[in-house]
């Protein structure tokens, strides 16, 4: 495949979950093409705010993914194509806004713009802007992050990991708040244990809780006109909660404080909302494989933990034992005896089991009805998923989400 080609491909994939917009600048500075249908709006706005020109003056001594920002909250990724060393063109995706910024808080920051001293920029252009502002994607930065990491390989072939992001510029902000909103807080504790018990669980599914985590907490609020100071808060008492979690799922004391305190130490140290928005993925995720290494059952075979480990990783996509056994190179009916030999139960009870696990928490922390729920864990009927709910956990879906949920 050319890289055109490949980028159609990409451009495909990423329209299945949540879509962004994708555009095409060559090595001078023109755009090419995007596929926004507020095109000339966007792409003066990613003028206005000096992203171009952050971007282009970042390709001359770089070819890593890198992450521009605006006091507004807009959030662009850019990746280049290179031939020979010279740069052939920048692919940027974006705008988007983060979960945690509020639509009147933007729109808030963007009526105190001082567009005088911003060249183009007018009185017409904000109002311009303003009525484009709700029609913008809102994507977690972990996503973004994903996004960048693919769209990277994609266009040079190069597998890189979240620390090869660059952040170019310090006002990613933490978030926009609302100017009055009252946080629920229960809500934010349901999240939390839902957050913790991925960790405590060495659970490798573990994106979802996060992503939704976005959209209740923007974390701890503190007081302070600091973004930058707000969320090395939020993420060292993030820190202290995995690694507490952690404990409890396995980890011994001393590698999970150890871990937990190397992280602060890097948060503290830290120079920009970004470096510590990565940082706080970083840490998640690195306490969450520690204990899902911690918790492997040494006594199962390398191709029964990695069918364990497929089924959570999938828990809600839909699959057949016979792909379990493709994967592992077996029978079915191999792959089923050998499975149930080693484990105890068998490979639909086991399927049956993480489904579960994973309606528990969609229960606590998503207003998902019960109907919903079972479509989306793949179960026949509503029916059939209480039954098999009640079986492992004693009680039915809706007096489960009525007693840890409080709805």
């Amino acid at each position: 495949m050319t890289t055109d080609e490949k980028l159609e491909l990409f451009q495909e994939q990423i329209t299945c979950g949540k879509a962004v917009y994708i555009w095409h600048y060559d090595a001078g500075g023109q755009l090419i093409k995007s596929n926004c249908p507020y095109e000339a709006m966007l792409a003066m706005t990613f003028s206005v705010f000096g992203c171009k020109n952050q971007m282009y003056e970042y390709a001359q001594a770089h070819d890593r993914p890198v992450i521009l920002s605006t006091p507004i909250g807009l959030l662009w990724v850019a990746c280049f194509e290179e031939a020979d060393g010279a740069l052939q063109r920048a692919v940027l995706l974006g705008p988007v806004f983060l979960p945690t910024a509020s639509l009147s808080g933007i729109r808030q920051l963007v009526h105190d713009l001082n567009t005088a001293d911003m060249g183009e920029a007018s009185m017409a252009w904000r109002h311009e802007l303003l009525g484009v502002i709700e029609k913008i994607p809102t994507l977690s930065l972990g996503l973004m992050q994903q996004y960048a990491l693919m769209l990277h390989y994609t266009l040079t072939g190069e597998k890189l990991a979240l620390c090869d992001i660059t952040y170019y510029t310090d006002d990613l902000p933490a978030s926009i708040p609302e100017p009055v909103k009252k946080r629920d807080r229960h809500k934010v504790w349901l999240v939390e244990q839902g957050l913790m018990r991925m960790v405590e669980e060495g659970d490798l599914n573990y994106r979802f809780a996060m992503d939704s985590s976005l959209t209740v907490s923007s974390g701890v609020p503190v007081q302070s006109a600091d973004p930058l100071r707000q969320v090395k808060t939020s993420t060292i008492v993030f820190a202290s909660l995995c690694a507490r979690a952690a404990i409890r799922g396995g980890l011994s004391p001393e590698q999970a404080y150890g871990l937990g305190d190397s992280y602060i130490q890097a948060v503290e140290s830290s120079k920009t909302v970004s470096e510590v928005a990565s940082l706080s993925s970083a840490l998640y995720e690195d306490f969450i494989l520690r204990v899902h290494r911690c918790r492997t059952n040494p006594a199962l075979s390398k191709q029964i933990q990695a069918c364990c480990d497929y089924i959570e990783l999938h828990v809600e996509e839909k699959f057949a034992i016979a792909d379990l056994a493709a994967r592992a190179g077996y029978t079915e009916y191999y792959l089923s005896r050998k499975f149930k030999e080693e484990t105890g139960i068998s490979l639909n009870n086991y399927i049956n089991i993480a489904r579960v696990e994973r309606a528990k928490l969609l229960l606590t922390i998503t207003d998902d009805g019960i109907q919903e729920i079972a479509d989306r864990l793949h179960f026949c009927s509503r029916s059939y998923f209480s039954e098999a709910f009640r079986k492992i956990t004693g009680t039915s879906p809706a007096k489960y989400r009525k007693d840890y949920a409080g709805n």
